[in-house]
């Protein structure tokens, strides 16, 4: 195996190395500068594509409304009064007195008194003196003073000057023109013939046969015989109307949109950015201990106990019974029975009949004409515009061909060869589609046209 791939390289290298000897020795086989120019003539032409666009005109039909006034009729009710006169009742009542007898029990009252006997507590009270002794405790006071020595600290300010720095923003205001875009729609009018459909009504005669009907004829062999005869017919006139189509030209006005360019001054500002330089004055505080001396106040107390004596009155109560009489007004009560006489009045009611008139309300129906607008809707047909692209087969030769191809002459490469080349000689174009239609699927990639080798 490895004295075959020895052999390979062997003879690659030999036929590299051989050069333009290689090829004389084996007849030109390494070389194509002896190709016939005939043959390389035929392979260097080839089928192209190229896309032809045609524009096409289709009528679209739109739905326009126009107002149209209409008379209706509705009803109107008035409101009407009329007077009627109706008899009415109401009643009267008369006051009338009759006697009634009634009995009435008054009460008659008598006071007399009566002994009661009671025993009430009467309460003695009596006071009599007692000494008691106790202790008290009362507080001495007595004030000292003393030294305290403490440590304050006192400040001291200093002024001085420091550099401050800071970055302002500047405001500066410059005048720039900007260029502004704006949409304005513009009236176009344009006719269209619309065709209207007009006529009149003719008279004209139209012959109506008779019924037919049974008679009894006689035939060739002289027999009576029952057959159906038609009796004779009659002309009479009818209307026909008769249709006429007429056209006219009707003014048709559609806006289209305009972009119009102006120059307008803008001012811009923008902020440029200073530095400042300030001297500000900076106040600074520094502490000195210092060491007071104060004498302070002390007050001490000490307590002293003392006893003292105090007479204390005691106040005793006892009860001493008595034995009261008093005399309680007793009022006794009984009834004595009386009859009375009183006149009590009673009401009689009766009908009186009068005459009131009443204002009767009716509604007066009435037939109001009104007119109103409504929309009509009308199909409008315009012609629309849309492109059709379509694909034409073309044939491409390379006029200065040569035994080397292409590649040898040198054609190609400079774009005398009458061959297309770039992205745009193998790009497919694909047709656009009609409006209210759905794109077609994209058509598959189309291999590259090549030319044979020579």
């Amino acid at each position: 195996m490895n004295s075959k791939w020895a052999g390979f390289v062997v003879a690659l290298a030999t036929y590299c190395g051989a050069g333009s000897l290689a090829e004389a020795a084996y007849c030109g086989a390494g070389g194509y500068n002896c190709c016939p120019p005939a043959a390389c003539q035929q392979t260097c032409c080839y089928t192209a594509c190229k896309v032809e666009r045609q524009t096409c005109y289709k009528t679209v039909y739109e739905t326009v409304y126009e107002p149209q006034e209409y008379t209706c009729y509705k009803t109107v009710y008035d409101r009407t009064y009329e007077d009627r006169q109706v008899t009415c009742y109401k009643t009267v009542y008369e006051q009338h007195e009759r006697e009634c007898t009634y009995t009435t029990c008054r009460p008659v009252f008598e006071t007399c008194e009566v002994e009661r006997r009671y025993t009430v507590c009467r309460p003695v009270f009596e006071t009599s003196f007692k000494e008691c002794t106790y202790t008290v405790r009362r507080p001495v006071w007595e004030t000292c003073e003393r030294e305290q020595r403490y440590t304050v600290c006192r400040p001291v300010w200093e002024t001085c000057e420091r550099e401050c720095r800071r970055t302002v923003m500047r405001r500066v205001v410059e005048t720039v023109n900007q260029e502004r875009c704006h949409t304005v729609m513009r009236p176009v009018t344009t006719y269209r013939t619309v065709r209207k459909q007009t006529g009149c009504w003719k008279t004209e005669q139209v012959y109506v046969p008779g019924p037919v009907v049974r008679r009894c004829v006689v035939d060739a062999c002289g027999c009576p015989r029952v057959c159906m005869v038609q009796c004779p017919g009659h002309y009479t006139c009818r209307r026909v109307w008769c249709p006429q189509v007429v056209e006219c030209q009707v003014p048709c006005t559609t806006y289209k949109c305009e972009t119009v360019r102006k120059v307008c001054p803008v001012q811009v500002c923008r902020y440029v950015p200073e530095t400042i330089v300030e001297k500000v004055p900076v106040r600074t505080c520094r502490m000195v201990r210092e060491e007071c001396v104060r004498k302070i106040p002390v007050r001490t107390c000490r307590w002293v106990c003392e006893t003292r004596t105090k007479q204390v009155p005691i106040r005793t109560c006892r009860l001493v019974r008595e034995e009261k009489v008093c005399k309680v007004p007793v009022r006794t009560c009984r009834m004595v029975t009386e009859t009375h006489v009183k006149k009590v009045p009673y009401c009689v009611a009766k009908q009186v009949p009068y005459t009131t008139t009443h204002r009767v309300c009716k509604m007066v129906p009435r037939q109001v004409a009104e007119t109103r607008t409504r929309c009509v809707a009308r199909c409008v047909p315009r012609q629309v515009a849309y492109e059709v692209c379509r694909i034409v087969p073309t044939t491409v030769c390379c006029p200065n061909s040569c035994c080397g191809g292409c590649a040898t002459c040198g054609g190609c490469a400079t774009g005398d060869c009458g061959v297309t080349t770039g992205p745009e000689s193998h790009e497919t174009l694909k047709p656009a589609p009609e409006p209210n239609q759905e794109p077609e699927a994209a058509p598959m990639d189309t291999p590259e046209p090549t030319a044979p080798e020579a």
